[in-house]
């Protein structure tokens, strides 16, 4: 999409298009990781994990290329076979993506994607099963972050899509999107995962990271709230030099149904900022899942918001953070009050 540099937009004029080979270019490490390597990664003292996990990933990336020690997918002469996928298992801000965008960067492989569990998803949905699997057959390496447990029905597609790719020798590695305080968080997490994915679970080395998050941001934090005023200087601050939107919440939401997830890259393409007037809490879970999809975008392209009315960390409703879509609407929240406050 060819879009004005300066000024103003409206996302709700935007009717992006993308081709399925347009959908599989983006599978990259987002902006914030595209140099992500394993040196950059500072393990922390406090949590030896850390350090473990960093060398045993080192390691998986440098499999293909026989290493000193044998990378995780090589067939040692002896000892126990290597499993061809790995999972990263911990909270928010232990450097989990970090790392797997260190994987992606070091591993000497002809054919390689990175994307978040959503945007294979999406994938899935907008090309067909049979076609994504032609499209990803071959590859040597997925990486897939923030591996959703709380659709069943995504979660085993995503398993069986994996299980015919690791068939053919496809090697993977996997995030979890476990919040720091989430019922059960830690090794839980790792069963959950192994569960719902029981056909694979045989595929996966679990990798436990602990930590505190190294943004030091609460999850319960609060986003920041704009007058009426505070917006408008804010948004023509921005226009005079690059690009910003400007629309009000129920149109973003109404607009966001029309648009397949896996476009919602598209609909923020060019943008230095996103404006959303007159923020209310949300009375459907679809419209709310599909803002959660729509602000990752938001959150890897690391595109400020600016808001007025609701904070934004509150328009999830207490039924809906007591519901099955507990993990994503925390997330979220994370990163819309990170995204206010950039």
């Amino acid at each position: 999409m060819t879009a004005t540099r300066t000024g103003i937009v409206h996302l709700v004029d935007r009717q992006p298009q993308l081709s399925g080979q347009d959908m599989v270019s983006a599978l990259v490490p987002p902006p914030q990781f595209a140099g992500a390597t394993f040196e950059s990664y500072r393990a922390d003292a406090d949590h030896p994990s850390q350090q473990e996990a960093k060398e045993k990933l080192a390691a998986f990336a440098g499999g293909g290329s026989a290493p000193a020690r044998g990378g995780l997918f090589r067939r040692a002469k002896k000892g126990p076979e290597k499993k061809p996928g790995v999972y990263l298992d911990g909270g928010f801000g232990v450097g989990k993506t970090h790392l797997l965008a260190a994987i992606y960067h070091a591993m000497p492989a002809r054919r390689k994607y990175f994307g978040s569990f959503i945007e294979y998803t999406a994938l899935v949905g907008a090309l067909g099963y049979k076609n994504t699997v032609d499209l990803f057959r071959g590859a040597d390496l997925l990486c897939i972050d923030e591996f959703e447990l709380d659709d069943p029905g995504d979660t085993m597609v995503m398993t069986r899509l994996l299980g015919e790719l690791v068939a053919s020798g496809t090697r993977l590695a996997a995030t979890s999107n476990t919040p720091p305080n989430a019922l059960g968080e830690g090794r839980f997490a790792a069963q959950d995962f192994l569960r719902e994915i029981h056909a694979m679970a045989s595929s996966f080395e679990t990798l436990r990271i602990d930590g505190t998050d190294y943004r030091q941001r609460a999850v319960d934090g609060h986003a920041d709230v704009l007058t009426d005023d505070e917006y408008d200087k804010r948004i023509s601050a921005v226009a005079a030099h690059g690009l910003v939107s400007d629309d009000t919440f129920t149109a973003l939401v109404a607009h966001l149904a029309q648009v397949h997830p896996s476009r919602y890259i598209r609909l923020i393409d060019g943008l230095d900022a996103v404006g959303v007037r007159e923020v209310t809490a949300f009375d459907d879970q679809s419209a709310a899942l599909r803002f959660v999809a729509f602000i990752d975008r938001v959150y890897d392209a690391q595109i400020p918001i600016r808001a007025t009315g609701l904070s934004l960390d509150g328009v999830f409703p207490e039924e809906m953070l007591a519901g099955g879509y507990r993990k994503k609407y925390l997330r979220a929240i994370s990163r819309l009050v990170a995204s206010t406050l950039s």
